[in-house]
C-alpha cells in the first residue's frame, strides 16, 4: 500500500470518529434540545393540575361564604320580625313558639331566637304584667333559664333539677315545687317569710370591693358613735350593724326613734361614700334638679333625665358589689330599662337577718336616693332566693 493511500484511509477514519462523537456526546446540542422539549411538555401539565385544585378551593370558600351570608341575612330578618311586633299583640303562644324555635335551632339562628324570645317577654311585660309573671313562672326554669328573664321580682322561684337515666344516658328534667309552696307560720299562726334554702354563693371580692368596704366600715364607725368590730370583711360590717341595731336604748328613746336613727346612719354613710362631689353632680345631670343660681327655678326638678335610670343600673354593679355581690342590669316592672337584679345578695346571705336587710339597706337606700339624689328607687328583696 502506498503512503498516499494510507493517509486517505486515516483521514476517513478520523472523520468517522468525529461524526460519531458529535452525534452521541452528552454535551451535544441534539440532546440538550431533546431535554428542553421534555421539560417544556411536562411543565404545562403541572400548572394545569394546580390550577384545577385552586379553582375547587375557591369554589368551596365562595360557597361557604355565600351560605354564611344567607344565614346572616335570615337571622337579621328574624330579629327584625321580633322587634317590629307590636307590644300589645304579643301573646303567651308567641313566647312558647319562640322557645320551640330556640330548641330546634343552633348556633347563630339559636342566638337570634333567644334574642327574639327576650324581646317578646319584654313586650309582654310592658303590655300585661300579670300575664308576663304567669308566663315566666310557666316556662322558667324548664324552658327559659331564670337568669334570661327580663324581670324576676314577682316570679316565684321553682327549683329545677336534671335527673340522668343510667339505662339510656338521657336526661330527664324535673321541677321541685316544694320550696315554692312552703308556708312558714309563727307561734301566733301568722304567716312568716320563709328562709332561703339555696346553696350559699361564694363571693370573690376585687381590690376595689375591699377598698370600698374598708371605707364604708370606717364611715359606719363614725356615724354610730364608735361601734366597731375586729371581724374582717363583710361579716365585720354586719356585726357592727347588728350591735348598733340591738344596742340598749337610752332612757326616753323609743324603738321607733332608734329605727329612724338606723336609717339616718345608713344615709349619712352612703353620702360619705359618694363624697361631697357626686351627690350635687347626680342631682343636676341625672335627676334634673336646677342648682342654686339665684333664679326662680332654683331647686326645681325638671327630670329625671331619660337616661338616668339606665345609667344608674349600669354603674351600680361596679361600685356596690362590695355590699350586695354580683348583679346585672335588667328591666323594671314596667318593662323599661333601669332595673337591676342581684344574683344573691351578699348582705342578706351573710347576715341571714331580714331586720338588717330592711332597716340598714332597703328602706334607708330608698330614702337616700329620693331625698338626696332626687331619683325614686324601689328595693324589693326576695327572701326565698335572696335576689
Amino acid at each position: 500500500m502506498s503512503r498516499r493511500s494510507a493517509l486517505l484511509i486515516g483521514a476517513a477514519a478520523l472523520a468517522s470518529a468525529s461524526f460519531t462523537a458529535t452525534a452521541f456526546s452528552p454535551s451535544s446540542c441534539g440532546l440538550l434540545v431533546s431535554t428542553k422539549r421534555v421539560t417544556t411538555k411536562l411543565a404545562p401539565r403541572k400548572t394545569t393540575l394546580h390550577s384545577s385544585l385552586s379553582n375547587n378551593d375557591d369554589d368551596d370558600v365562595l360557597n361557604k361564604l355565600s351560605a354564611e351570608l344567607k344565614e346572616l341575612a335570615e337571622c337579621t330578618s328574624l330579629i327584625y320580625s321580633y322587634l317590629s311586633k307590636p307590644d300589645k299583640s304579643v301573646s303567651v303562644e308567641d313566647v312558647v313558639l319562640a322557645c320551640d324555635a330556640v330548641d330546634a335551632s343552633s348556633k347563630l339562628r339559636q342566638k337570634s331566637h333567644e334574642f327574639g324570645r327576650y324581646q317578646l317577654l319584654v313586650k309582654l311585660l310592658k303590655s300585661d304584667y300579670d300575664a308576663y309573671v304567669k308566663t315566666a313562672e310557666f316556662l322558667s326554669p324548664s324552658r327559659i333559664p331564670r337568669g334570661e328573664l327580663p324581670n324576676v321580682q314577682d316570679v316565684v322561684y321553682v327549683p329545677f333539677t336534671a335527673a340522668v337515666n343510667e339505662d339510656d344516658a338521657t336526661e330527664e328534667t324535673t321541677v321541685d315545687t316544694n320550696v315554692a309552696v312552703t308556708t312558714v307560720t309563727g307561734e301566733d299562726g301568722q304567716p312568716l317569710v320563709a328562709d332561703c334554702t339555696l346553696e350559699e354563693l361564694a363571693y370573690n371580692d376585687s381590690p376595689l370591693d375591699k377598698l370600698l368596704l374598708s371605707i364604708f366600715r370606717n364611715l359606719v364607725t363614725t356615724h354610730t358613735g364608735g361601734v366597731t368590730s375586729d371581724i374582717p370583711g363583710i361579716k365585720g360590717l354586719l356585726a357592727q350593724g347588728r350591735q348598733y341595731m340591738t344596742m340598749e336604748l337610752p332612757e326616753g328613746v323609743t324603738y321607733e326613734d332608734h329605727t329612724k336613727a338606723q336609717h339616718t346612719m345608713v344615709k349619712n354613710t352612703l353620702g360619705g361614700l359618694m363624697t361631697p362631689v357626686l351627690p350635687p353632680f347626680y342631682r343636676i345631670f341625672m335627676s334634673g334638679i336646677v342648682p342654686k343660681l339665684g333664679t326662680d327655678y332654683d331647686g326645681k326638678q325638671i327630670g329625671p333625665w331619660f337616661y338616668a335610670p339606665w345609667l344608674t343600673s349600669m354603674v351600680t354593679p361596679t361600685f356596690f358589689g362590695f355590699l350586695v355581690g354580683p348583679s346585672k342590669p335588667n328591666r323594671r316592672s314596667d318593662g323599661q330599662r333601669g332595673g337591676l337584679v342581684v344574683e344573691k345578695c351578699k348582705f342578706l346571705q351573710e347576715s341571714g337577718c331580714k331586720g338588717l336587710c330592711l332597716h340598714q339597706c332597703k328602706l334607708p337606700a330608698q330614702e337616700f336616693f329620693k331625698e338626696e339624689l332626687g331619683l325614686s328607687l324601689t328595693v324589693k328583696p326576695n327572701f326565698v332566693t335572696q335576689e
